[in-house]
């Protein structure tokens, strides 16, 4: 018989997905003391994983987490989860690969709890891109409805949101603020504590001014590997993007804008604080960019999502990683 459950990297060994249990003594659960990353692929081969791994090293060295392995050991781990699961996914789907890596059970409880080693945590795992964008594929018609919470972003020098880390509370307290509002469009976008645009709660933020692409100074957010293609993006299609401050009067006042994230790429903005953006639908440069994208990877990325969403039989009415459902 053909194996019938996905396959896990877990400490140096490949389990069944159910069998990947992390101790309830580690840093990650009592610290949040976590880097990780998630990748997805186009036509089943994985997009930037090397620029995702790097940035995984690069938290790992800030904060003296040592994985026992290096990039290029990891970057195998990676290829070879996916290849063991491949089988186990449609053919249309995509693999979303999720490395988590922690420094490891606390060594307070070593030598009290049977069985508990102090080593680093580190897993990973493989499951289909179509579980992340389900119900997503609305906003290429609707677009989404970007609020400021009062939540504010947490500044570099408090904790450089530039770790890709497991600690968000922030994050998280952003959503559920977002989620008491009335529509099903609404997607918080941070401040940084000087009142600047940051980044939402797991996508960066752009807006389009007179043919101009302009983002946020990358100094309080997450650098995302999706942001970092826009700028390969705009010069294809010979438009330029700038990095500056940019004050919510500038979303106000721009002509489009969109968000970025892994598993959906592009998608557009039409609103900011339930005001139009521009002519509030999705934009036309918007469209371009997100066209050349999926030219560049060989797949229709809205059509792909939109394909998904036909086919889903997930459930709506749980949290997701990009809106939360407040339970009332």
């Amino acid at each position: 018989m053909g194996k019938t459950e996905r396959v896990v990297y877990f400490n140096g060994k490949f389990v069944n997905e159910s069998d990947a249990r992390i101790s309830i003594y580690d840093s990650a659960l009592m610290f949040g003391d976590m880097v990780f990353e998630m990748t997805r692929s186009f036509n089943k081969k994985q997009f930037k994983l090397e620029e995702h791994i790097d940035r995984l090293f690069k938290g790992l060295k800030i904060l003296e987490i040592n994985p026992n392995l290096d990039e290029k050991e990891l970057l195998n781990i990676c290829e070879k989860v996916q290849e063991i699961n491949e089988p186990l996914f449609d053919e249309n789907d995509e693999h979303r690969l999720m490395i988590n890596v922690s420094r490891g059970p606390l060594g307070i409880y070593g030598g009290l709890v049977s069985g508990l080693i102090s080593e680093p945590t580190v897993v990973v795992a493989d499951f289909p891109l179509k579980w992340t964008v389900v119900g997503m594929s609305k906003f290429y018609k609707t677009g989404i409805n970007c609020v400021i919470p009062s939540q504010r972003a947490i500044p570099s020098y408090l904790m450089d949101p530039k770790i890709k880390n497991r600690s968000r509370m922030w994050y998280q307290m952003a959503n559920i603020e977002i989620s008491k509002l009335n529509g099903e469009n609404n997607w918080p976008l941070l401040l940084d504590t000087d009142g600047y645009i940051a980044e939402g709660t797991g996508n960066n933020f752009f807006i389009i001014k007179n043919d101009v692409i302009f983002t946020p100074e990358p100094r309080n957010i997450l650098r995302g590997t999706r942001r970092d293609y826009i700028f390969s993006l705009a010069e294809e299609i010979g438009l330029k993007c700038i990095e500056k401050n940019i004050e919510p009067y500038d979303v106000y006042d721009a002509d489009e804008a969109f968000v970025t994230g892994t598993p959906f790429c592009i998608l557009p903005v039409t609103s900011f604080q339930f005001k139009s953006i521009g002519k509030g639908s999705y934009g036309e440069i918007t469209k371009s960019l997100l066209l050349k994208w999926s030219e560049n990877v060989g797949v229709d990325i809205e059509k792909q999502i939109k394909e998904f969403n036909l086919e889903h039989n997930l459930s709506l009415n749980a949290s997701t990683p990009y809106q939360h459902k407040s339970h009332k």
